[in-house]
Protein backbone atom coordinates (compact mmCIF):
# COMPACT_ATOMS: atom_id res chain seq x y z
CA UNK A 1 0.00 0.00 0.00
CA UNK A 2 2.70 2.29 1.05
CA UNK A 3 4.53 1.26 -1.86
CA UNK A 4 1.70 2.80 -4.75
CA UNK A 5 1.25 5.97 -2.58
CA UNK A 6 4.64 6.37 -3.12
CA UNK A 7 4.34 5.78 -6.68
CA UNK A 8 1.99 8.17 -7.20
CA UNK A 9 3.14 10.88 -5.34
CA UNK A 10 6.81 10.52 -7.20
CA UNK A 11 4.38 10.70 -10.69
CA UNK A 12 2.68 13.69 -9.35
CA UNK A 13 5.98 15.49 -8.73
CA UNK A 14 7.42 14.77 -11.78
CA UNK A 15 4.58 16.07 -13.81
CA UNK A 16 4.41 19.17 -11.33
CA UNK A 17 7.98 19.59 -11.29
CA UNK A 18 8.58 18.89 -15.51
CA UNK A 19 4.90 19.56 -17.25
CA UNK A 20 2.60 21.99 -15.15
CA UNK A 21 5.74 24.13 -13.78
CA UNK A 22 3.90 24.85 -10.39
CA UNK A 23 5.65 27.99 -8.70
CA UNK A 24 7.40 27.66 -5.41
CA UNK A 25 9.29 24.92 -3.56
CA UNK A 26 5.31 23.27 -2.45
CA UNK A 27 5.80 20.73 -5.42
CA UNK A 28 8.90 18.99 -3.43
CA UNK A 29 6.52 18.34 -0.34
CA UNK A 30 5.70 15.41 -2.99
CA UNK A 31 8.81 13.92 -3.42
CA UNK A 32 9.15 14.47 0.55
CA UNK A 33 6.01 12.45 1.25
CA UNK A 34 6.39 9.40 -1.68
CA UNK A 35 10.21 8.98 -0.03
CA UNK A 36 8.90 8.95 3.85
CA UNK A 37 6.25 6.53 2.26
CA UNK A 38 8.80 3.95 0.58
CA UNK A 39 11.06 3.94 3.77
CA UNK A 40 7.71 2.97 6.07
CA UNK A 41 6.43 0.24 3.42
CA UNK A 42 10.19 -1.20 3.37
CA UNK A 43 10.33 -1.13 7.31
CA UNK A 44 7.05 -2.41 8.15
CA UNK A 45 7.74 -5.07 5.70
CA UNK A 46 4.99 -7.67 4.45
CA UNK A 47 1.78 -7.42 6.47
CA UNK A 48 0.85 -10.74 8.25
CA UNK A 49 -2.52 -11.97 6.80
Amino acid sequence: MFITIAVILFILWILGFAVFHVAGGLIHILIVLAIIAAIVHFVRGRPVV
